[in-house]
């Protein structure tokens, strides 16, 4: 089998921006075992279809053999979005399967969080189906710059310090599982491999962005938009600074946090604050007898 042309593009000139990383990711994280049958959601975007695109490689050429279905969730969309996603679909050589959805007519009645909401409806739709095909996965198209936005997302806005999981078991449907492949990928070298490749996806094509960019104060005033521009003048400062804020959720010292929680499990650092003084001290205490002895 030929591969695609635009393919060939990610494993030879986007071979150390993208390619690598993908790989890196689905390994560090153990997002694909043999035997997976995984659905690859794709929603019109630069960051869905070339993770398609990744996955269907490393399907074709994988050492342990795992199934995917490409499956496209049609939330409404006007006629124009949802054929442009059908022509990137054969453009790129990704058999999809899609399926409607109505999302759309029933969020744009919701006045409080809508988007939560919507995207919440769209998680739902996407495990049953993929559990409709026997599908055991799903893959869903978050980048490394998504991780780093939540992150700071949620310290600046939510008052709490998270993170996207490259992988998380469904509370609501057993046996089943999302994992992020893109995980490790930046995005800016999604957007040189399409430009590269001179290639047009969607951006985000709900009601609501519709009418929101038409707005006078554009995209730029919503929350995730602030967080990017925050990053970028972080970058001038130090272009290290994405890979230290991701580090800093792989590195966190238990003993330095006022509070944690695991699910409902609470813990306080005054909880057992002064039984840390009196196990130091012991300790300390032996080390000088054992000193003596010596």
């Amino acid at each position: 089998m030929t591969a695609n042309p635009i393919e060939e593009t990610i494993v030879r000139k986007f071979n150390k921006s993208v390619w690598l990383p993908f790989l890196k990711g689905i390994k560090e994280y153990q997002l694909i075992q043999e035997g997976d049958k995984i659905a690859v959601c794709i929603s019109g975007g630069k960051d869905s279809m070339l993770m398609a695109k990744c996955m269907q490689r490393l399907q074709r050429y994988s050492k342990y053999p795992f199934e995917v279905e490409f499956i496209v969730m049609n939330p409404g969309y006007n006629e124009a979005n949802r054929l442009k996603i059908l022509e990137n679909a054969e453009l790129l050589g990704i058999p999809v399967h899609m399926f409607d959805a109505r999302i759309f007519d029933y969020v744009v009645t919701i006045d409080k969080h809508p988007c939560y909401l919507c995207a919440r409806m769209r998680r739902g739709h996407l495990y049953k189906t993929a559990q409709d095909l026997g599908c055991n996965k799903i893959a869903v198209g978050h980048h490394f710059d998504d991780v780093i936005e939540t992150i700071l997302m949620g310290m600046l806005y939510g008052s709490q310090i998270q993170t996207m999981m490259p992988k998380i078991h469904s509370e609501n449907y057993a046996g089943m599982e999302l994992i992020r492949p893109m995980y490790l990928v930046r995005e800016n070298d999604i957007i040189d491999w399409k430009d590269y490749n001179h290639l047009e996806f969607l951006q985000c094509a709900c009601r609501f962005t519709e009418n929101y960019e038409t707005d006078e104060n554009g995209a730029g005033s919503s929350k995730r938009q602030e967080i990017k521009e925050l990053l970028r003048q972080l970058r001038k400062i130090s272009p290290a600074i994405d890979k230290n804020i991701f580090r800093s959720v792989e590195n966190v010292n238990l003993k330095t946090i006022i509070s944690y929680h695991i699910g409902n499990e609470y813990h306080h650092f005054m909880d057992d604050y002064d039984q840390q003084i009196t196990n130091h001290g012991t300790k300390a205490g032996e080390g000088r007898e054992e000193k003596k002895t010596c």
